[in-house]
């Protein structure tokens, strides 16, 4: 299964002091920690459930790396669709279909919502 990478450094919430961060996530901890160890981000940084989604924050020397070791480039608005995927269903899925599946989601849970009322 892919680690992700996002592009959450180019926009002011990925700024960090003077460092430009990006988030590490992938399906299951097991390939987010691997990927973390090949580029050297210790453990200590991992934000984990229930207080977040598990994830890194990276700086962009070690996104470069992870890009290097076969993580894949992805949106900070397809990040946050598979963060909200993954909690509905227990899995990130494909960065391409993310942002529809959330509109589904969501529309399906107006629906639902609309039904009852």
């Amino acid at each position: 299964m892919p680690v992700y990478v996002d592009d959450m450094h180019l926009y002011p919430m990925g700024q960090f002091g003077r460092m430009k961060m990006s988030h590490l996530l992938a399906d299951t901890d097991e390939e987010l920690h691997a990927m973390a160890d090949k580029i050297g981000v210790a453990r200590r940084w991992h934000q984990a459930p229930p207080r977040h989604d598990s994830h890194y924050d990276i700086a962009l020397s070690k996104r470069a790396q992870a890009l290097a070791h076969g993580a894949i480039s992805i949106t900070l608005r397809q990040a946050s669709a598979m963060n909200l995927r993954r909690r509905a269903t227990g899995q990130l899925g494909d960065p391409a279909t993310a942002e529809a599946w959330v509109e589904e989601f969501r529309a399906a849970k107006r629906a639902v919502k609309e039904s009852s009322t």
